[in-house]
């Protein structure tokens, strides 16, 4: 069975001929949690565009299932692909119900079933489906809005979520909270993530496996704890320069 996301040797370009990644090549196993971490504009939210197929290598293949992006009808793998955004996006137009079923509208799903997954998945995420189903997005918290957005990725079952920067927008408590709820939820449904974030607290809380990107390249890709023993200067340099790394209170996966 071949590997969920593979990346081999690749290169990302803008049209300018700015090099925005360069060479990299890692795999990403079915129900991993892998981290990507990284300064602004090292390309992190790049590789999650190249895995749904908003951008293409310049050179080299990512490959979904085996497939290239390239080979996949662009709608067809993006809808096998949850995504997590940091603003959430939700529709503000739309009921809590009517934002996560989206995808499953889209797919053509009977409205019995998409009634039984809307109320599933808030029972998931920890939302009383009674209580939250008919409201709008602006009624609820920021924490409140980020699990209806986990849920709306969830919606259709897809085999993949990406996340980017899915909790930066919180405070730090809600922040904290946020993170018991995704490791309690991805134990339940064992999704492979691909997640990025310039948080390294936040990257040793939930990684399976921590990437560092640095000048578009992949300098380490590792477990939390071999990460935090690396001797890299790139990586102890970049490690310091962030908050302190709770690699005694992460919880093992």
């Amino acid at each position: 069975m071949p590997a969920s996301i593979e990346f081999e040797r690749v290169h990302y370009r803008l049209s300018s001929g700015v090099a925005v990644l360069e060479d990299v090549s890692f795999t990403v196993e079915r129900g991993e949690v892998l981290v990507l971490v990284g300064r602004s504009g090292v390309g992190k939210t790049t590789v999650l565009r190249l895995i749904n197929r908003l951008l293409v290598p310049s050179r080299g293949e990512v490959r979904v299932e085996g497939r290239a992006t390239t080979e996949w009808d662009p709608i067809a793998l993006r809808r096998r692909i949850g995504y997590v955004l940091q603003e959430v996006g939700l529709f503000p137009h739309m009921t809590i119900s009517r934002n996560i079923a989206v995808v499953p509208h889209l797919e053509g799903w009977p409205s019995d079933r998409i009634r039984a997954r809307c109320a599933e998945l808030l029972e998931l995420v920890g939302l009383d489906p009674a209580s939250y189903e008919g409201r709008y997005p602006h009624e609820l918290s920021g924490g409140q809005r980020q699990r209806v957005g986990f849920a709306r990725a969830l919606a259709a079952d897809p085999p993949v979520v990406l996340m980017d920067e899915p909790f930066g927008a919180l405070d730090p408590l809600t922040r904290s909270e946020m993170h018991r709820e995704f490791r309690r939820i991805q134990e339940r449904v064992r999704k492979t993530v691909v997640m990025v974030t310039h948080d390294m607290g936040e990257a040793f809380a939930l990684a399976t496996r921590l990437g560092v990107l640095a000048e578009g390249r992949l300098v380490a890709l590792d477990t939390p704890e071999a990460i935090a023993r690396a001797g890299d200067p790139r990586i102890r340099m970049f490690l310091e320069a962030l908050p302190p790394v709770p690699v005694v209170s992460r919880v093992s996966h």
